[in-house]
């Protein structure tokens, strides 16, 4: 499959930040989407991200962050399957899961509220796939996960829109990609 018009969907997501410190996690089921088992003539398939757009917004999903709202946290799509979902400040997740040496990350972001009439910085995508290089999943499960380090003032909402598109693999890229994706 391409990065075109006739090959590529859309999936999403979305975590709630609440107003707590600590971790939390949305799952995303993608069994339907891949099937890593080659049977007979029939080759194995995973799900190819291609773009990964974060949109993060106020409690009610229309208006930006209030230019008013302090907090800070840092949000990521990984591919980590059996993770069970939970709100903020239910999670646990081990070092070194949300950053770009993992090799699971699909995607992140860094958010700081800051306060001012002009508006807070943006957002700062630290990792992101391409149309040339798509992240390729071969799990049954996706998570959105989620870090709060200085508690919102005010909830925020992380959204996640996905550029997907189902791939057909040979075995040795199968392989591989089952390799690297064992947590």
């Amino acid at each position: 499959m391409a990065y075109n018009m006739k090959d590529v969907f859309y999936l999403d997501t979305a975590i709630d930040t609440g107003t707590s410190t600590g971790d939390g996690i949305a799952t995303l089921d993608l069994s339907s989407y891949v099937d890593p088992i080659a049977r007979g003539r029939s080759k194995g398939t995973g799900l190819a991200i291609y773009k990964v757009h974060f949109d993060i917004c106020d409690d009610n999903g229309n208006d930006p962050v209030a230019a008013t709202a302090t907090g800070q946290f840092r949000a990521g799509l990984a591919s980590l399957s059996g993770a069970p979902a939970a709100a903020v400040g239910s999670a646990s997740l081990a070092n070194n899961v949300l950053n770009a040496s993992n090799d699971l990350m699909i995607a992140g972001v860094n958010f700081a509220a800051g306060g001012t009439a002009a508006g807070d910085p943006p957002q700062f995508t630290f990792l992101e796939p391409s149309t040339d290089v798509p992240y390729v999943v071969v799990r049954d499960q996706i998570i959105l996960a989620i870090s709060v380090i200085t508690a919102m003032s005010a909830g925020a909402s992380v959204k996640v829109r996905m550029e997907c598109a189902q791939v057909t693999l040979d075995q040795a890229t199968l392989n591989q990609l089952l390799r690297t994706q064992t947590v």
